[in-house]
């Protein structure tokens, strides 16, 4: 009788489990604003959901006029939503060329901003580690560390 108990637990753990990592993995995906840094929606998957699908199943919850700036993990996102900006990637064996690397470099200036608001999250311990609560709650801690971040924006 336990086996099967057991086996159940299981193949709710092979939706989380990535090979790759060899570990049981979660994305989480931010909307920040560019300019008050504000952190505008969250979106949480499994680990083996790639980056752009993600974000292709979460487009209803870009804000209308929104200009999107993104990195290189989302290659062919003109052909989903136009008002977008993300580097170049080198073709394989191909050195990039000085001028694009200037045009990475100018993208890559104004997402710091953004990289510096993950790195503030990851100031609340439960982000920068090992996540070892339920994984059906991650979506809610994480929002909720979103609101003490988005509330200390606030009040500086």
């Amino acid at each position: 009788m336990p086996l099967k108990f057991q086996s159940k637990d299981l193949k709710k753990q092979k939706k989380s489990y990535s090979g790759k990592k060899k570990a049981h993995t979660f994305k989480l995906q931010a909307i920040i604003h560019y300019r008050t840094h504000q952190i505008l929606s969250l979106c949480t998957s499994r680990g083996s959901v790639h980056d752009f699908e993600l974000f292709k199943h979460n487009l209803n919850q870009i804000p209308v006029g929104a200009f999107i700036l993104a990195d290189k993990g989302y290659q062919g996102i003109y052909a989903v939503f136009t008002d977008s900006l993300l580097p170049l990637k080198a073709k394989r064996h191909c050195k990039l060329h000085p001028e694009l690397k200037a045009y990475n470099r100018e993208i890559n200036q104004r997402r710091i901003g953004i990289e510096h608001v993950f790195g503030r999250l990851k100031t609340f311990k439960i982000l920068a580690g090992c996540y070892r609560n339920r994984g059906k709650r991650l979506g809610l801690r994480f929002n909720l560390i979103a609101g003490i971040y988005n509330l200390e924006l606030s009040e500086k």
